[in-house]
């Protein structure tokens, strides 16, 4: 390990915590970035492990909001539907996840081209629910029917591609559901609690015996500057989405993808 190899993990890890909550894809611009640095990890586990710092971000922010849950499960019904509701939702990518690990990993990770598509693609359907006429049916998170946290999860699975951005499909499928683009925003940062810490956990059953006291340096620069760079995501992201929606969100994924198309021709 060199102090080059720290500095790309801790510009990777800022990367993550700065995308990992806005529709743009952390995981593709993590991997785009990782192959512009000549950075790689063991068994692609560090784009994975890093996210667990996101997580923790989100934690901390809604720690008052988590513990009031926790407080009012036994006695409060609205509460204990809006926890089956969160789970409910990670149900799918969880069985998804685990079932196609290692094809996401192996196969989709090392395909630049299908990342810079998605990143494309994406954008120009987030663009498009962007300006749509909808009327909302549903402001309050915890107001969610069970069914509507269900399809929410189910679309979620889209993420699985990398380029296609976990928290940008959740928010564009909840919000042809019937939400409002801040409990939209609101509901994915819930989500992603359960799901992302699945990730981890799973990614490191499953890699731990490859791992090297280095690799464990290096993760945990990527996870101190994920935790941090998030933070400041997960305070000011709901009041941007409220002002702006998602439209700045979409022109980067386009913009991106687009120029990562055009390189990746242009080397063929």
């Amino acid at each position: 390990m060199d102090h080059l190899q720290l500095f790309d993990a801790f510009i990777l890890g800022l990367v993550e915590g700065l995308t990992e909550f806005i529709p743009v894809s952390s995981t593709g611009h993590l991997i785009l970035a990782g192959q512009l640095l000549g950075f790689h990890s063991t068994g692609n586990t560090f784009e994975v492990l890093i996210q667990l710092g996101a997580v923790l971000a989100v934690l901390s922010v809604y720690f008052g909001k988590l513990w009031h849950l926790l407080v009012t499960l036994p006695s409060d019904a609205r509460s204990r539907r809006f926890v089956g509701g969160i789970l409910l939702a990670f149900l799918p990518a969880a069985v998804i996840g685990a079932l196609a690990h290692d094809f996401i990993k192996g196969v989709l990770f090392e395909t630049p081209m299908v990342i810079c598509v998605a990143l494309l693609v994406g954008g120009l359907i987030l663009l498009a629910i962007d300006r749509m006429a909808l009327t909302p049916r549903y402001h309050d998170i915890q107001d969610y029917p069970l069914s509507l946290c269900f399809k929410i999860g189910v679309i979620q699975c889209l993420a699985m591609i990398p380029g296609t951005s976990r928290s940008g499909a959740t928010i564009a499928g909840a919000l042809l559901l019937g939400t409002d683009k801040r409990s939209a925003a609101e509901f994915s940062f819930f989500l992603a609690m359960p799901t992302m810490a699945g990730a981890f956990a799973y990614d490191l059953y499953k890699n731990w015996a490859l791992l090297s006291a280095d690799d464990a340096t290096v993760i945990g620069v990527g996870f101190v500057m994920a935790f941090l760079s998030a933070l400041v995501v997960v305070r000011s992201l709901l009041g941007f989405v409220s002002r702006y929606g998602f439209a700045p969100f979409a022109w980067w994924r386009i913009m991106v993808g687009a120029i990562g198309i055009g390189v990746l021709l242009a080397y063929r």
